[in-house]
């Protein structure tokens, strides 16, 4: 199993102490140091200017939103980037939600599987270096009746074949990424339910298209933190919880929380959202179960997180990427440290 690192979002007052921690996981060893966007920072921005100051780590995009960019634009950026960093680059996508696809983009969020598939299709094309053109529901290239015409992608990526990753929570979404992509990027993943919540509707995904599981990367995001008092870390990742679970999405459509409730958390997760979308964000972080949390982060001694990161290589995991806490530059780098040698007593090095 290999380690990765996830900066989060940039612009949150720690920009210097994140290139320092994607300097410090690439001196270690660490394989992939991912970013994400949202409505702040974008990604790939954040990514060449990592690129441009590590030497073996990959990085990757947590992702690029689909709704911000058409997707030759998308093929554009990653055939960049890949090119810029000496091959280094992996291509992460995902929908977004509704709020921030409609209200950010202006970009109706309907129809995401046939969206996605769609998209893809066509990154894949052009990164191929092919006449683009093509045919579908939601994209039409060239557009019929214009002055457009095929033409094909001139920067040359430095590899055939860009590593190409979906963010998926749902199991018609996971079961899609088996079948379309190299990866699947996961969060709240736990050990003892990730092959009932992703793993099986991956693998169905892989066999629809012939494939197995050989070369998928299982590549869940999971809150890092070391110490004694496990209780004390799991209160540390409280508000992350609750603001996933109880105020991302609306009420209807929440992909968290619906993750939560298959986890067996139905009842908590229907009190954090009430308390979430009622204002009460102290209650609702307040009802977050010390359990979810566990499963769901790395907490304790070094000891303890290898035991986990175990558990995590036998469900099916293949690259942990770890999302170090602390409130100082210190505090994550020690954190960072403390991964790889969780990895080398765990045996999985």
């Amino acid at each position: 199993m290999r380690l990765g690192i996830n900066l989060g979002y940039w612009g949150a007052g720690m920009d210097g102490d994140n290139l320092a921690v994607a300097q410090e996981a690439d001196r270690l060893g660490y394989d992939v140091c991912w970013a994400a966007e949202a409505y702040g920072s974008d990604a790939p921005t954040v990514l060449s200017w990592v690129a441009a100051q590590t030497e073996r780590i990959d990085v990757g995009s947590a992702i690029l939103q689909i709704p911000a960019r058409q997707p030759a634009m998308t093929a554009m950026t990653a055939a960049t980037l890949d090119s810029l960093s000496g091959g280094r680059f992996r291509l992460g996508l995902g929908v977004s939600g509704p709020q921030v696809s409609e209200g950010w983009y202006g970009v109706k969020f309907d129809k995401p599987l046939a969206r996605t598939r769609e998209y893809v299709e066509i990154v894949r094309k052009a990164m191929s270096r092919e006449r683009l053109s093509y045919e579908g529901e939601h994209w039409t290239l060239p557009l019929p009746d214009g002055p457009g015409k095929p033409i094909k992608l001139t920067v040359h990526p430095q590899r055939e074949h860009i590593p190409l990753y979906i963010a998926a929570i749902g199991p018609k979404n996971l079961e899609q990424t088996g079948e379309i992509a190299d990866g699947a990027l996961l969060i709240f993943p736990s050990a003892d339910h990730i092959e009932d919540t992703a793993l099986q509707h991956i693998r169905a995904g892989r066999e629809k298209a012939g494939k197995t599981m050989e070369g998928f990367d299982v590549c869940p995001t999971l809150p890092l933190a070391i110490g004694d008092d496990v209780a004390g870390l799991a209160d540390m990742f409280r508000p992350y919880t609750a603001l996933y679970v109880g105020g991302m999405g609306s009420r209807k459509q929440n992909f968290y929380n619906q993750l939560a409730q298959r986890m067996g958390y139905e009842k908590e997760a229907a009190e954090i959202q009430d308390k979430y979308l009622g204002g009460d964000k102290a209650g609702a972080a307040a009802a977050v179960p010390h359990e979810l949390i566990d499963q769901t982060a790395l907490l304790g001694p070094v000891e303890r997180i290898a035991d986990r990161m175990q558990a995590y290589a036998a469900a099916g995991v293949t690259t942990l990427t770890l999302s170090p806490a602390g409130f100082t530059l210190d505090e994550r780098i020690t954190a960072l440290r403390a991964g790889t040698e969780a990895l080398e007593r765990a045996g999985l090095a």
